[in-house]
């Protein structure tokens, strides 16, 4: 069996408001960060904690209700695959982006009271 598995779910907060761009064919995508943060005492009894920023692109659908209904501070779910790309700036230097391409989302402040 050749098949691999590459799925993410996160929930998390977003920062700031998802940023919307067309593609020249007019097909919508969605940029925003999700922070998932975590806590734990150590053995020395030291509280800690430490948030994980996630950069998400979602398409479509997906982007159009990430648009319309999130912005900073919302809770979301957010399931997909990870995805890196690479490019090389003017000057040469080569670069390199890990996202989250989601392929479903649930924006959670719509079900808390």
């Amino acid at each position: 069996m050749n098949k691999g598995l590459n799925k993410v779910m996160i929930i998390g907060w977003v920062d700031g408001t998802p940023e919307v761009r067309h593609t020249p064919n007019g097909r919508p995508v969605a940029s925003f960060s999700v922070g998932t943060s975590r806590s734990w005492i150590s053995t020395e009894g030291a509280k800690h904690e430490e948030t994980e920023w996630f950069n998400v692109v979602a398409w479509g659908n997906l982007a159009e209700l990430s648009k319309k209904r999130l912005s900073r501070g919302h809770k979301v779910y957010i399931e997909g695959r990870l995805q890196t790309r690479s490019w090389e700036d003017s000057s040469g230097r080569r670069h390199f982006r890990t996202e989250v391409v989601a392929q479903d989302l649930i924006a959670l402040n719509d079900y808390e009271e």
